[in-house]
């Protein structure tokens, strides 16, 4: 820490040796006293020049001595211009006040006009979601939800019944989801039908699946950068809602005013209250019991504390479970992850951040039946030190480095005493580390670069002798990452990418991706992953956009179990390492597709991914190449919203999927006078294909001073397609030559209310 400490001053002290000046300061909301990431300063005189404030709302710019009219936008507020005479170094703080008349309606990018949005891309190569503008699009039982938002972006899919998502191809343990720097392992509720994230204390949510900037590390496909909200320093307020699934709550306000805040917020569901009564094997009802539960909860909170004008310190928590309980059987899991930040401007070009981070998730399966007892509780534990800098250079050059360590603690707490298993028995560690540097570097006007290095180190530790951990030896990879951006002219830009990528965690997922095992394990040979990309982003007259990307993604190191496995029962064996097979090989490759329109009162996107993604791993399939788990050709959604008055504004969403890949059963003979079934290669079989429709309505009632609502009414898969949650296969008794398919279908059509309150 304190060679870089020392380096970033050299670099801020060299950098005064030009015959320069500098601007620097914060942007804020002036209503709330946010501060605002990714607004755009630009100098009237020098038009060439455009900065963006960081994440915490820092800028800085360089400029010959002389005067200037400095001119900044952000998305929904006015715009604002400043005359300045800079001969010595200046601090310019912005305060900057919402657009009420286009809150809705527009946005502002780049000096340009548009329309609210769910995704514009940013020359960084992410997708930002607009949090405020979810409400518009079709909520499933009643809930915005970012992750499933993410979902109607090309080259991410899900399945119901499922947490995680896959982008591109991957796994859903190849995505790192972040909530203030602190790692989320599991992103659901209800088994992948809503999203740990409350939308209603969000405040930026960043998306990269192509180009991952050095800054990030750890995972191979993607990452999801989830920003909460500081709390209003100016006043406090209320904001919350009911739905058919729970209720929710925010309250905001000032600590001490203008300088400290605080956000904390609820949400629970009241699913038990669907609950109807079981069924026992003879027919007989079993009538629901108060021991029967099923909800989920989560709570948020943050504190923000400013020291002084370039000292803050923030601490923001998040803990959230899922509890399901019916007669002797039970399943939960839940995360606590929290995070510690001090921000301080240590000079007029360099601004500093060093982060304490913790991350925990457990989950317990249980029975306790009259002849089975049954009762596993792993968990997964991350602290980890971070420290990262931001350097202001020149209008040209921005430099991000840094570095973080740390640890992961895997252990299964409550286990019970009958099951043998030496893996689960046995606690391990593993300590990963990165050092990084990041540039992104304006060469022309129509030419920018991003480029970086990452330097990861990972090494394991453990009280017993796994085949898939080298104990104590340390794995060091190089991982560079590169994009640049042309821009041809106003209407037409080129984008090319490189990046690596490390992993050295992952779980193991049953053959057909229905169940999670969410235990996860540290590998001897962490997997690496190599992705290049290339893009096209065209801009027509009235807010219309296309754009296209093709990429080619190869990845190895991977793991998987063996060919005839049962996954369920597999963890808990005693030779469980023996289930697994190491060293395979992984390649993802596709054309994805968007069109949007942005303004008018007709808006929405159409997004299509053309895509394969494959592994080989000897021993499995014969060594031939097999369709991973999440392979879909095709994934085709369309989203659209119409502003049928001031207060009623309509919104559809379809969905179409090709179904996942799975392995079926091809032939069944008799053993000691059972039935047993004989099963196909790998994944080379198809479930049904999914599609939907979603419809939504939203009425917002007449604002009387500061409180305001709004009614939202949907319909989740409206004409009520079977899509297969699962298919068990069984032997006809009475047709030998025959295999019964039984589809298991969660949720057909499902109409949902809610009502959205904030005063």
């Amino acid at each position: 820490m304190i060679r870089l400490t020392t380096m970033a001053i050299f670099l801020s002290v060299f950098s005064y040796a030009q015959s320069t000046y500098s601007i620097n300061g914060v942007v804020k909301d002036k209503d709330s006293g946010e501060l605002i990431s990714g607004a755009v300063i630009t100098v009237k005189e020098v038009p060439e020049i455009s900065i963006k404030t960081n994440e915490y709302g820092f800028y800085s710019l360089s400029l010959p001595e002389n005067d200037y009219t400095l001119i900044i936008n952000y998305s929904k507020h006015h715009e604002i211009s400043k005359e300045v005479h800079l001969d010595a170094t200046k601090r310019m703080d912005w305060d900057l006040y919402k657009d009420n008349e286009t809150t809705i309606k527009e946005v502002v990018i780049n000096n340009k006009k548009r329309s609210n949005t769910v995704s514009a891309r940013n020359k960084m190569g992410a997708e930002v979601l607009d949090v405020q503008g979810l409400s518009k699009i079709p909520m499933l039982l009643g809930e915005r939800d970012i992750i499933k938002t993410m979902q109607f972006l090309p080259g991410i899919t899900s399945r119901e019944g499922n947490s995680g998502f896959s982008v591109r191809g991957g796994n859903g343990d190849q995505n790192l989801i972040l909530l203030d720097e602190a790692p989320v392992i599991n992103n659901s509720h209800l088994l992948g039908f809503l999203s740990t994230f409350n939308s209603d204390v969000l405040k930026d949510v960043s998306i990269y699946k192509g180009n991952i900037p050095s800054q990030y590390g750890g995972r191979l496909s993607s990452v999801v950068d989830v920003k909460m909200k500081d709390g209003n320093n100016q006043k406090f307020g209320v904001n919350g809602g009911i739905s058919t699934i729970g209720a929710r709550m925010s309250v905001e306000g000032p600590i001490q005013k203008g300088k400290s805040s605080f956000i904390v917020s609820a949400r629970r569901s009241f699913m038990e209250l669907y609950m109807g009564d079981n069924q026992n094997e003879d027919g007989s009802e079993q009538k629901k019991t108060s021991q029967d539960k099923l909800y989920f909860y989560d709570l948020n909170a943050k504190l923000n504390f400013q020291i002084n004008k370039n000292n803050s310190i923030y601490l923001s928590g998040y803990m959230g479970r899922d509890v399901i309980k019916f007669d002797n059987a039970q399943n939960n899991w839940g995360n606590k992850v929290g995070s510690l930040s001090w921000n301080s401007i240590i000079s007029d070009k360099l601004f500093s951040k060093t982060s304490l981070i913790f991350s925990n998730y457990d989950y317990r399966i249980s029975l306790d039946a009259p002849t089975v007892k049954f009762d596993v509780n792993p968990n997964i534990k991350d602290l980890m030190l971070k420290q990262d800098f931001t350097h202001f250079i020149n209008p040209k050059h921005s430099l991000k480095y840094g570095f973080q360590i740390s640890n992961y603690y895997f252990d299964t707490k409550n286990i019970s005493k009958d099951i043998e298993s030496p893996f689960l028995n046995t606690s391990r560690s593993m300590w990963e580390n990165a050092v990084y540097i990041n540039d992104d570097y304006k060469i022309t006007d129509k030419l920018s670069v991003n480029y970086g290095l990452r330097a990861s180190a990972y090494q394991s530790k453990s009280k017993g002798k796994e085949k898939f951990q080298e104990i104590g030896k340390t794995n060091v990879f190089i991982e560079p990452r590169v994009m640049a951006t042309y821009e041809l002219n106003n209407s037409n830009s080129f984008n090319a990418s490189y990046s690596r990528n490390s992993q050295g965690i992952q779980t193991l997922s049953s053959g057909d991706g229905t169940q999670l095992n969410d235990i996860w394990i540290n590998l001897a040979k962490p997997q690496v992953s190599d992705q290049v990309n290339l893009g096209y982003v065209k801009k027509f007259k009235k807010g219309y956009e296309l754009s296209a990307d093709v990429y080619y993604r190869k990845m190895k190191n991977i793991a998987d179990y063996k060919d005839g496995v049962d996954v369920n029962n597999a963890l808990y064996e005693a030779d469980f390492q023996d289930n697994l097979l190491f060293g395979g090989i992984g390649r993802a490759y596709g054309l994805e597709f968007m069109a949007k329109k942005t303004s008018g009162k007709f808006t929405g996107w159409l997004a299509y991914s053309l895509s394969k993604s494959e592994r080989k791993i000897n021993g499995i399939n014969n060594g031939d190449w097999y369709n991973s788990t999440f392979d879909k050709t095709h994934n085709l959604s369309i989203v659209t919203n119409y502003e049928l008055s001031p207060r009623w504004t309509l919104s559809g969403a379809f969905v179409y999927a090709t179904g996942n890949a799975a392995t079926f059963p091809i032939a069944k003979y008799n053993l000691d006078g059972q039935t047993m079934l004989e099963y196909g290669e790998r994944n080379s079989s198809r479930m049904p294909a999914y599609h939907r429709l979603d419809l939504n309505a939203t009425y917002e009632f007449k604002n009387t001073g500061r409180f305001k609502a709004a009614l939202t009414f949907g319909i989740y898969n409206v004409y009520g397609r079977s899509n297969p949650y699962m298919l068990n296969f069984e032997a006809d008794q009475k047709n030998p030559g025959k295999i019964n398919v039984v589809q298991e279908v969660l949720f057909r059509s499902l109409p949902s209310i809610g009502l959205n309150f904030k005063f």
